[in-house]
């Protein structure tokens, strides 16, 4: 208990700044898992609790993988995944979406917002590479 009351005290005073808060937790090792304080030992780092990988389900059934939209059912009980629809459901945007890389600057329309940003950003993106060369 005077090990928490002395951490909340010291921690009064520096939360003025965020950045000594920081620090001093990193320090004095608060942040870390599984360090125990005994009467009379000193400090002990343990490991912390260790998570296991979760393995997900793959689905490999030819039919479903076919027929349905695998991992659309949200339910924990129950349900099952959404069905595809034959092509001549679904509209026709769908179809002319951009799925690769973006179109090059050349491409874009100099009256739109996203051929500005584009172009701030390459600016950028150039500017940056030049201050990175080291000096003659």
């Amino acid at each position: 208990m005077k090990m928490i009351l002395f951490v909340v005290s010291n921690l009064s005073r520096l939360t003025k700044n965020l950045l000594p808060l920081q620090y001093y937790i990193q320090s004095k090792n608060y942040a870390l898992p599984g360090i125990g304080v005994a009467k009379g030992k000193k400090i002990t780092k343990g490991k912390g609790p260790i998570a296991e990988k979760k393995v997900l389900p793959v689905e490999q059934d030819t039919y479903k993988l076919v027929k349905y939209c695998c991992g659309t059912n949200i339910l924990k009980e129950g349900g099952q995944d959404v069905e595809l629809k034959p092509d001549s459901e679904y509209p026709d945007w769908l179809w002319t979406i951009r799925t690769g890389p973006p179109p090059p600057l050349e491409e874009l329309d100099p009256n739109t917002k996203e051929y500005w940003r584009r172009l701030r950003r390459l600016g950028i993106k150039r500017d940056n590479k030049l201050k990175s060369l080291k000096k003659w």
